[in-house]
């Protein structure tokens, strides 16, 4: 007997009440057809109502027609929503009902979201870590209380603070699933699923357990079925004996592209892949001085933002073949898709991976220190070198990964311009380079108190780890003590470029040098060492005094 059934037959698996799982990131392995037919059924029935909604990362990639999350975007249709990220752009019905209060909202640490769903298929009451502490998450932190996204949202009681040989640390609760909906590529009749041709599997299989072993049910989306004993044991990510229902969808995209593509999959390589220059701006001055922390041989991951021109400005000095990128979403090796001219429509994912691994699993490389640098953009930063990205300017996005990965990391760079909105800067180059700034941006972001705490400084600094935060004309140093100053741009003056805009007193570097020339040039920099140390000699900001490489 087959596993195969209609997507009306399917969605009545989801009983009102119920705790839905829903897997996807963006349009990545998102069980469109399945959402759809639950938003369909429920504006025919006001069936089924009051769902809790547990989806670590965001399905959903535009608004018209609606996909991912706005089918839901339907008073009554949701009591509670938890996840890590949010989109305006994409889901601006459902968001803006998660901001005023159509429903409970909550964000929590990708991360440990999908630890949690580990937890629940396990049978576990929830994990122990030291992931988030000092931060938003902690209930026991001086910022406390911002996890959940509007008035209506009460603390769920899903994180508490406990002492262990009396040190802190956080408890996560587990929680059971009545529905998981998921997303593969090919299903045989008893259910067993591949994943062969999608570019991530963001916790597929542990959602199918976690809701199995909650006694609840598993509806799987494909998009075409084979016979049976057809799928290689290798092959199949989600065994058929946790999946209830397969729905088929023949047009069921593998990205936003719209078009398959083998190499985002790692079915084949994809030897000419266009990776364009970045224009020679700011962005690019950023972005050469982030690489100048990255040494070859290093795992490296990439946010979105500044980071994203990495691999480009990389492959322009010849160090792209020796770095490691690795996204969350669980592709390691190759090019992150969102830094390439194809780009686009496969944010998450990578061109020619050499490994595609479980988003559940590569939480738990970051989490215990496997990454060795991240570069990750800012929204707030204050006087202790914390870190806000996810809630600012009434501008809800959460935190996504960011708490997770900037965990552990080594090396954390953080990296924007030092000003915001309607910045305009001229840069000259020549055997004496130099940055002016034509217009001040409207918005500042070293404040003295940032809206939320995603990654604090204090905490960081005293883990050693080297924090550094770079901007167009400054690169400042987080420690003990806060923000030093380390570096400036040639041209800018510290008390009239750099005081005015940052709201905070900071200190200067005894060492206080340029960054190197050769950022402000166009065209390749040459040899690039790591952590300042340069091949050019630079030059001390103060005194003038040539200083070797």
């Amino acid at each position: 007997m087959s596993k195969q059934v209609e997507v009306e037959d399917a969605v009545r698996l989801v009983e009102s009440g119920a705790t839905v799982a829903l897997a996807g990131l963006i349009s990545l392995a998102v069980p469109e057809m399945v959402l759809r037919s639950l938003g369909e059924r429920f504006r025919q029935t006001g069936q089924p109502r009051d769902l809790t909604l547990f989806a670590p990362n965001r399905p959903g990639w535009k608004p018209e027609p609606p996909t991912g999350l706005e089918h839901f975007a339907q008073a009554g249709m949701v009591r509670r929503l938890i996840s890590s990220t949010f989109s305006r752009r994409d889901s601006p019905r459902f968001v803006e009902m998660a901001v005023n209060g159509g429903f409970e909202a909550y964000s929590y640490p990708m991360g440990c979201l999908y630890r949690m769903v580990r937890e629940t298929a396990a049978g576990s009451p929830g994990f122990v870590s030291t992931v988030g502490l000092h931060t938003y998450v902690d209930p026991a932190a001086e910022n406390a209380g911002t996890a959940g996204v509007n008035s209506k949202s009460p603390d769920p009681g899903l994180v508490r603070r406990i002492e262990i040989d009396g040190d802190p640390h956080l408890f996560y609760r587990s929680m059971p699933f009545d529905v998981a909906i998921i997303r593969g590529t090919v299903a045989d009749p008893d259910g067993n699923i591949s994943l062969e041709g999608e570019p991530v599997s963001v916790g597929m299989r542990y959602f199918a357990m976690a809701a199995r072993n909650s006694g609840g049910k598993v509806i799987a989306q494909v998009k075409r079925m084979v016979e049976r004993g057809a799928i290689h044991p290798r092959m199949v990510e989600v065994p058929g004996i946790l999946v209830d229902a397969v729905v088929v969808d023949p047009d069921s995209i593998q990205s936003q592209l719209g078009k398959y593509d083998p190499s985002l999959s790692g079915e084949t390589r994809n030897p000419d892949l266009a990776l364009p220059a970045l224009p020679f701006d700011i962005r690019k001055v950023i972005t050469r001085r982030a690489l100048m922390e990255i040494q070859p041989g290093q795992t490296v991951n990439l946010g979105v933002g500044i980071g994203t021109g990495i691999p480009s400005v990389a492959r322009e000095e010849g160090l792209l073949e020796h770095i490691a990128f690795s996204l969350e979403h669980g592709a390691i090796g190759g090019v992150p898709a969102m830094g390439t001219s194809a780009n686009s429509g496969a944010f998450g994912a990578h061109y020619n991976p050499d490994a595609i691994i479980d988003s559940t699993e590569i939480f738990d490389f970051y989490h215990g220190g496997g990454l060795d640098v991240t570069v990750l953009g800012f929204a707030e930063i204050d006087r202790h070198g914390s870190v806000n990205v996810g809630w600012f300017a009434g501008n809800l996005r959460g935190p996504g990964g960011f708490v997770d990965i900037t965990h552990r990391t080594r090396t954390v760079l953080f990296c924007g311009t030092l000003t915001a909105g309607g910045l305009d800067v001229a840069i000259e180059g020549g055997a004496r380079p130099s940055l002016s700034i034509l217009k001040e941006g409207r918005n500042r972001k070293f404040v003295e108190r940032v809206e939320q705490v995603n990654f604090h400084g204090p905490t960081g600094a005293a883990k050693g780890q080297r924090i550094l935060i770079v901007t167009e004309r400054a690169v400042f140093q987080v420690g003990d003590t806060g923000l030093t100053l380390i570096e400036i741009a040639p041209g800018i003056r510290v008390d009239q470029d750099i005081r005015p805009f940052v709201g905070f007193d900071f200190k200067l570097s005894p060492d206080l040098r340029e960054m190197d020339h050769r950022i402000f040039r166009n065209g390749p920099m040459g040899h690039v060492c790591p952590n300042g140390r340069h091949a050019a000699p630079g030059r001390q900001a103060a005194g003038g005094t040539e200083l070797e490489g």
